[in-house]
C-alpha cells in the first residue's frame, strides 16, 4: 500500500539464492568462492512464505526484489514463489511495486509470458511488476565471454528479444525493461554498438525509451550507462564520465556525474 504523504518507499531484498550462474568479473561472485562466506543455497518454500507475510508489517510502500548477489531464476521454484507472491498480494497490501534484476540467461519463453501476465490480476495495481532490469554489459561474443566469464551472448540476446517481443505482441506497458551497461576497461569498446543495437530493437518495438547515466525511471524502458563500483572509483567515475560524455548524455563537464538518491 502506499505510505504517507512524504514518505520514501522502503526497498526490500529477499534473496531467493546466492548461486549465479556467471562469473561477471565486476562482481563479488567472481572475487571469492562463497558470496556470503558461507556455502551457498536455495531459499526453502516456507521461508519464502514467511518472508512475504513479514511485509505485512512494514511501514509505507515496500517496493520488492528477490535477489543480492545471486540470480533468482537459477532457483529451481523461481516460478512457483514469484506466481504466489502475486497471488496473495491482494491488493498490494504487501507490496506496491516488484523489480527484477537478471542476465536473462535462463529468462525463456515460459517464464517470460509468465512474468508478463503477472500484472493481469485485477486485485493489483497494472504497474506492481514495474521492471526487469537486465545485466548485459556487453554487445559482442567475445566481450561477453571476458567480462562475464561464460559463453552465452546469444542465447542472453534471444532470451532478452524474445522478452520484449512477448511483452508487445500482449500488449502490455509493464514491466518496463532496463539494459544495463557497467563501463568498465574490458567493454568500453562494446558501448556504442551495445546501445545502436538494442536502441534498434526498442524503436523497431515502438517503444519509448531512455538512454541515461543514472537510474532509470520505473515507466519507461531504459539503456543504462551504469558506473562500475571498484577499489578504484576515482578511475571507474572517470571512465564512465567519458563514457557518458561520447554518447552525448552527461555533457563535458569533467566533474562528477549527476547522480539520483538512490544511487550507490
Amino acid at each position: 500500500m502506499p505510505g504517507p504523504p512524504g514518505t520514501s518507499p522502503l526497498h526490500v531484498n529477499i534473496e531467493l539464492t546466492d548461486h549465479c550462474n556467471l562469473r561477471c568479473r565486476m562482481c563479488s561472485q567472481a572475487m571469492r568462492s562463497q558470496a556470503h562466506g558461507s556455502p551457498s543455497g536455495f531459499m526453502d518454500w516456507p521461508t519464502w512464505r514467511a518472508a512475504l507475510k513479514g511485509l505485512e508489517d512494514m511501514p509505507g510502500s515496500v517496493h520488492l526484489s528477490p535477489h543480492w548477489l545471486g540470480e533468482p531464476t537459477s532457483h529451481p521454484e523461481f516460478a512457483r514463489m514469484v506466481e504466489y507472491a502475486f497471488a496473495v498480494n491482494t491488493g498490494n497490501h504487501l507490496f506496491r511495486h516488484f523489480k527484477l534484476h537478471t542476465n536473462g540467461l535462463l529468462l525463456d519463453k515460459e517464464c517470460a509470458t509468465l512474468l508478463i501476465r503477472l500484472n493481469r490480476q485485477r486485485c493489483l495495481a497494472p504497474d506492481t511488476f514495474n521492471t526487469v532490469h537486465f545485466s548485459l554489459d556487453a554487445w559482442a561474443r567475445r566481450t561477453y565471454l571476458n567480462v562475464k566469464g561464460v559463453d552465452a551472448c546469444q542465447r542472453v540476446e534471444d532470451n532478452v528479444l524474445r522478452f520484449l517481443e512477448t511483452r508487445h505482441e500482449l500488449g502490455a506497458h509493464y514491466p518496463s525493461v532496463h539494459l544495463a551497461f557497467v563501463v568498465q576497461q574490458g567493454n568500453f569498446g562494446d558501448l556504442r554498438p551495445f546501445v545502436d543495437g538494442w536502441g534498434a530493437v526498442l524503436k523497431k518495438l515502438g517503444q519509448d525509451w531512455l538512454l541515461t547515466c543514472d537510474w532509470p525511471p520505473p515507466d519507461r524502458d531504459a539503456i543504462y550507462i551504469r558506473r562500475l563500483n571498484s577499489g578504484q572509483q576515482e578511475q571507474a567515475d572517470a571512465m564512465h564520465r567519458r563514457a557518458c560524455c561520447e554518447l552525448g548524455i552527461a555533457g563535458t563537464n569533467p566533474g562528477p556525474v549527476p547522480r539520483a538518491p538512490e544511487s550507490f
